[in-house]
Parts: structure tokens; sequence; C-alpha cells
């Protein structure tokens, strides 16, 4: 059986993304499960490389199928133009923004075709991603568009396995009912169909790490969090979980989902933690993500569900602020590319 095929675009060259790849680029464990390439331009690989000092040859390829990766050769399918070099490094520029768009474009539409198995996206900046004129909140808005899905049919989901703080059977994935917009503008989006859609899509995905055993014992069970403090306490903090929440559960019991909740999200989080969940879903971005990048920074994965392929990403940004000073840690990358290709294997 061949080995599955992960792109990994290189986001935002201005970033940490070129180092972070050509850092995972090294294990010859991952090398051994699954074939890799590089979506962008290749001359940003190249000064990675330069810059971490490996023993590491980067070949431009003009087609997936070439691709013939090890630990010592990085092919890279070029996206973008060479005008797209001159990004300033470390910063916001509008240069930086579309040699992201362009990777992420010619990743997405390989994996559509059926050219790659899987693609692991490193990380773009928002703000560069609009000055280059592709006015997206992030990964997840731009690749639903691209494959003709609307926003609230997708959801982010972040992923941490098991093991250290996290002593579920399957790990632990939050997915989000809202994606990246401001705080205030979270009670507008929120439907009963939106949330019962993310619910859907936690039970589905989360029967990719349970065994049959498993699920015979217990269907994936799904904390559903609450959006005010304490729940609400009926009412007195907002009435969310009287009139959007909880009728959101009960329809989701009814179909046969293994829900509880909505619960308050400081426990919930601790009981997720702890094995009690499966899944949890969270009303908003910060509220899913900053519990679990709290205990696991380096190693949780941001997987996208609701696509016609798999992607996945690591759960921190272009970090403009270590960019270029060869320190970036390739931890999160290397868990990303492992996930997708896990996820290659169950599908």
């Amino acid at each position: 059986m061949s080995k599955p095929l992960v792109a990994i675009t290189l986001g935002d060259p201005a970033g940490v993304g070129p180092e972070t790849i050509a850092g995972a680029w090294q294990s010859a464990a991952l090398h051994e499960v699954c074939r890799l390439l590089a979506v962008g331009h290749p001359e940003f690989l190249r000064r990675a490389v330069k810059l971490l000092g490996l023993n590491i040859r980067v070949q431009e390829i003009m087609s997936a199928e070439e691709a013939a990766p090890s630990p010592a050769l990085l092919p890279c399918l070029k996206s973008g133009d060479d005008a797209q070099l001159s990004a300033p490094p470390a910063q916001v520029s509008a240069l930086g923004g579309q040699a992201a768009y362009d990777a992420l474009i010619l990743a997405a539409d390989l994996a559509v075709a059926g050219h790659v198995d899987a693609i692991t996206t490193a990380p773009l900046n928002k703000a560069a991603l609009v000055a280059a004129g592709h006015d997206f909140p992030g990964h997840t808005e731009l690749l639903a568009e691209r494959c003709g899905i609307p926003w609230d049919e997708v959801a982010m989901m972040l992923y941490l396995a098991p093991g250290g703080p996290i002593r579920g059977r399957a790990g632990l994935g939050v997915a989000h009912v809202t994606l990246h917009m401001a705080l205030r503008d979270v009670f507008a989006h929120l439907t009963q169909e939106r949330i019962l859609a993310s619910a859907r899509l936690a039970d589905a995905v989360t029967r990719a790490f349970l065994s049959p055993e498993e699920l015979r014992i217990a269907q994936p069970r799904i904390g559903i969090a609450a959006l005010n403090p304490h729940a609400g306490e009926q009412g007195l903090f907002g009435n969310e979980e009287l009139h959007v929440i909880a009728p959101a559960v009960q329809a989701g019991k009814l179909e046969g989902l293994n829900l509880a909740g909505p619960l308050p999200c400081d426990t919930l989080m601790v009981r997720a933690a702890a094995g009690d969940f499966d899944a949890v879903v969270a009303m908003y971005h910060d509220q899913g993500l900053a519990p679990l990048k709290m205990v696991a920074f380096d190693t949780g994965v941001n997987w996208t569900l609701g696509l016609p392929f798999i992607r996945t990403s690591p759960d921190h940004g272009t970090a403009y602020d270590i960019a270029g000073k060869g320190i970036a840690n390739p931890s999160s990358m290397l868990s990303a590319i492992r996930l997708a290709r896990e996820l290659t294997a169950s599908a």
C-alpha cells in the first residue's frame, strides 16, 4: 500500500512557516509513514534551510507526482512568482499575503483533484491576506469558499492527542460553532442549527479515533459549552442557554447524538481533559482555543471539519517576533502532519 501524500503550504513566508517545515522535515520517522511535498516558492525554503544549518536539498518540482521526498530532499511545487521573494521579513505585507494565498489555493486544488491525500498549512496573517486583496478572516473561510461550501457548514477543531494532561480514550477535540469574528458578533451568529451542525461534525470525526469496541461501550461523548458565566444561571446572566443552546442539545439527542450540556465552560474543559468527554463544542474562538493551548501549545493541531479533503495546521500563528531567528519550534507542525497522515488512514 502506497504512503499517503501530504502537501504542506509555506504560509506567510515572512513568518515562521518555512522554518517549521524545514525543522519538521528532518524527522525520519515521519518519512517512513507518509510522503511529503511543500507548496510555495522554493527559495523561501532554501533560506530557511540555510538559516537552520540543515543538510536538506530543496528541489523544485513541476507536479505532485514527481515528489520523491526524504529527510535530505525536500520537493517543492512552486506557487506565486519571484516578485514575492521581496516580501519584507517578520512583518505584514501584501507580498507575504499573496504568497500565502497562492500556495493555499494550489494545495487546495491539488487535494480536490485527488493529486494529494491531505494538506497541512503553515500559518498566514489575516491582515497580510487582506492587504493582498483577499478579504477572508483566515484559512478556514478561504478554503470553504474555494470548495463552494458555505462558511457556516465548516468548523474549526483543535485536537490534542491522548497523553499528558489529556486522559481521554481518543484524545480531545474542540469544535467551534462560530469562526473568526468579533466577540460582539458571536451572539447574532449563534443559532440552534449551527450548534447542531457542529455537534454532528464533532460526532462524525471523533469516531475516526475510536475502535469498534470503544464505540460499542459508548458513542462519542460530546460536551456542549454554555455561552454565559455559570451557564446563564437560568437566565440571570443571559438567555442563550435557555433559548438557543439547550434546544440544540435536545434536538441532537433526538438524533441519537451523545450530548451533554449546556455546561459552564470552565468546568467542562477540566472534565474533558480528564476524559469525561471525547469532544467539546465551544461557542466561539477563544472559548475553545485558550484552555487547550494553555496545556499543550506546542502539540495541538487545528483540523478543519466539513471540507471535501483533510486539512490540518499548527496551533500557532506567523510569530513575526521570532521569525528569521532560527528558534521556531516545529513540534506543532510535526503534530499537524502526523494527524493529517492518520486521518488519511481512517478516511
